[in-house]
């Protein structure tokens, strides 16, 4: 594998850039002209003694904003642990440095364009879990990694990464385009990782949680559901669990995503606003696409769907089921398993009847094992696509069930586990690996629908409580806030920070200043109002009580019916993006 560099300083003069790699015997430097923004190559004594200093952790790229060309740095970053030997590092803090050495050029509202871009741009980058390697490439599982000719591996990171996990890719695509500079820099993946040295029966082994989320139609929760024209699922997220003892390596892999036909779920004031199945479109040709790609990558796939089969969640578990029946392939099957209904009550205990349903298949697909030589032992012939309606609290759940159930053989098989032992009764190891999944799904849960997960308690522990009822009903609430009245915000970062929206310096930039309909302050104010003087009326009573009534009664119908025609009209008061894509948001 190409090399990639993994220590950097950066030089700034008024003129250029200078990125020194300050790897021992490396003699680069990366010049980046402040003005024309050309990239070359040049040596260490071409920097001038002038330049302002100081230490980087890697390149991001680079985007155009309203002022021109950003430069993004890593300046600060967390070591997560070491995968083969490999250090595996978390991004955790940023810089966006202009080329421009001043805005002046710009007339008041470019400027407070240009600001608000950059706060989305910051706003992205503050979002936890972006995770790099400099010498392995993360981006891959163990067995495509495996699975591998000669020509991939002369290849550079960046060359060979799976673009659907490289979430800095628009961000280096004047990089990629200029193979001499694949050294200085290297591809970033957002998800979770957690890896750890554990211990059974006093052997120790490496444990380690992958998971990686596909940059294409990335978004937020309700603006971005089900599929587009190419396939891409929603909320995409391929989990890798990898184990290493002895030299010998086992991997088990899953996927997770929106259910892959066009529908939408837009908000509109309500808690859970109706998902809409698009009646216009021929739905087989990306359903056809995304199940082909699955194919080609994972193998046989076995689709588990965890929405209701009953209410406003029933016409897309029907739909899906018909769309597998449809597609008459038999490498896809298709499992239905009402997940509130069969653990009403706090049963939680029944997640085990899917487990044993599709455990056959799960001993079908195997995994992949190669033993201390390098020698591949057994391949994973296929994965488990799990989804319920976001792809995050039910789906984790069941995914870490169906991960430890594969972790038990793999264990058994390295020789970790004796005969007839259990991971649930290695009560240490127990603890870690809840703690793991319910990790993942909180860090999976923010960064799409903004809080933390649902029903961690039951993956943390094994059981359903009351205080993690209480907490799932403060993070809805939150959920409830952020969805409609900060979405719209968050899902401009993500398009504008993966390309799906480019800056055009020439444009009016009309889309940040989208005025707002007349209702948007009015009614709320009047609402607001009315139930103030309601309150007040209630507390300061008149001279009668009828007319102490009346005035209640005025001001309490103002307020109620000034909410109503809120709630009626609910899609123009939530905050909705002004710079997506339309196939985004059908």
């Amino acid at each position: 594998m190409a090399t990639t560099y993994c220590s950097f300083k950066l030089h700034t003069t008024p003129e250029k850039f200078y990125i020194e790699a300050c790897d021992d015997g490396a003699n680069d430097v990366l010049f980046i002209d402040r003005v024309s923004s050309e990239m070359t190559l040049a040596v260490k004594k071409d920097i001038p003694p002038s330049a302002v200093t100081r230490q980087i952790c890697g390149i991001m790229g680079t985007i155009r904003l309203v002022a021109g060309m950003y430069l993004i740095v890593i300046t600060k970053k967390k070591k997560i642990g070491d995968l083969f030997g490999y250090a595996v590092w978390k991004a955790t803090e940023f810089d966006i440095i202009s080329y421009k050495k001043t805005v002046l050029h710009l007339t008041d509202n470019q400027m407070q364009d240009n600001k608000t871009f950059l706060s989305m741009i910051n706003h992205v980058l503050n979002t936890d879990g972006f995770y790099f390697c400099t010498n392995y490439d993360l981006t891959h599982t163990l067995q495509r990694l495996s699975n591998t000719s000669p020509e991939f591996q002369e290849m550079s990171l960046l060359e060979r990464a799976d673009q659907r996990f490289v979430w800095n890719g628009h961000l280096l695509r004047e990089f990629s385009a200029q193979p001499e500079l694949h050294k200085f820099v290297f591809p970033v993946v957002h998800g979770f990782i957690f890896m750890k040295s554990c211990y059974i029966n006093g052997k120790m082994f490496d444990w380690i949680l992958i998971s990686r989320r596909s940059c294409f139609r990335a978004g937020v929760r309700y603006y971005v559901r089900g599929i587009d024209s190419e396939g891409h699922a929603a909320n995409y997220v391929e989990t890798e669990q990898i184990v290493q003892f002895g030299g010998g390596k086992a991997s088990f892999v899953q996927t997770r995503g929106s259910i892959p036909f066009y529908w939408s779920q837009r908000p509109n004031l309500r808690y859970k606003p109706k998902p809409q199945i698009n009646k216009t479109v021929n739905h087989m040709d990306g359903f056809q696409r995304h199940f082909d790609s699955q194919i080609i990558s994972y193998g046989k796939q076995v689709i588990l769907n965890l929405v209701n089969q009953k209410g406003s969640e029933k016409p897309l578990e029907q739909e899906f089921s018909k769309m597998v029946e449809n597609m008459g392939n038999g490498m896809v099957k298709y499992v239905a398993f009402d997940f509130h209904k069969e653990c009403s009550r706090m049963r939680w205990d029944r997640l085990q009847i899917l487990v044993d349903k599709v455990a056959e298949m799960q001993d079908d697909f195997g995994y992949f094992l190669v033993d201390s030589d390098g020698k591949v032992l057994m391949q994973q012939e296929g994965t488990f696509r799990s989804n319920c309606m976001d792809c995050l609290d039910r789906t984790n759940v069941i995914q870490s069930l169906l991960a430890r159930r594969s972790l038990q053989s793999q264990l058994q098989r390295l020789g970790v586990l004796h005969v007839g032992q259990r991971i649930e009764e290695q009560a240490d190891f127990e603890k870690i690996y809840k703690n793991a999944w319910a990790d993942n799904a909180n860090a999976c849960a923010k960064q799409y629908a903004g809080t933390g997960a649902l029903k961690t308690d039951f993956t943390r522990t094994g059981k359903r409580t009351q205080w993690g009822l209480v907490m799932d009903g403060w993070n809805a609430m939150i959920r409830y806030y952020k969805n409609n009245f900060s979405d719209g915000f968050r899902q401009d970062s993500i398009d504008l920070f993966l390309g799906n929206y480019a800056v055009d310096e020439a444009d009016s930039l009309a889309p940040l200043r989208v005025q707002k309909d007349w209702k948007f302050l009015t009614l709320p104010i009047i609402m607001v109002v009315a139930f103030s003087m309601c309150i007040i009326c209630l507390l300061m009573a008149g001279d009668t009580w009828t007319e102490t009534l009346a005035y209640v009664l005025f001001w309490g119908t103002a307020s109620f019916g000034t909410a109503a025609i809120i709630f009626y009209n609910g899609s123009e008061f939530v905050d909705a993006p002004n710079l997506v894509q339309k196939e985004k948001m059908d």
